[in-house]
């Protein structure tokens, strides 16, 4: 009973840091060892990479990917409400 009781804690716990993913397709247009950036119709995606990003395969510019990502808040800044007249 203990271990069911641990068990549910930490399934709980990783839910709760479990972020949403998004997904861009599109062929590469700049590629660096810290962002990948796809184009994707008339926009272009900037997508940070780090080391414990898993590529499979040699990325190239010019070739068709598929990016999973994530995004989650670095800050949040609360601004005064204006005064309705």
């Amino acid at each position: 009973m203990k271990n069911m009781v641990l068990l549910g804690a930490l399934l709980f716990s990783m839910n709760a840091f479990a972020a949403k993913t998004y997904q861009v397709t599109g062929p590469i247009v700049e590629l660096s060892d810290s962002r990948i950036i796809v184009q994707k119709g008339n926009d272009r995606w900037e997508i940070e990479r780090n080391p414990n990003t898993k590529v499979m395969g040699d990325l190239k510019v010019g070739q068709k990917v598929t990016v999973e990502y994530t995004m989650a808040a670095d800050s949040v800044e609360i601004k005064s409400e204006s005064k309705k007249k």
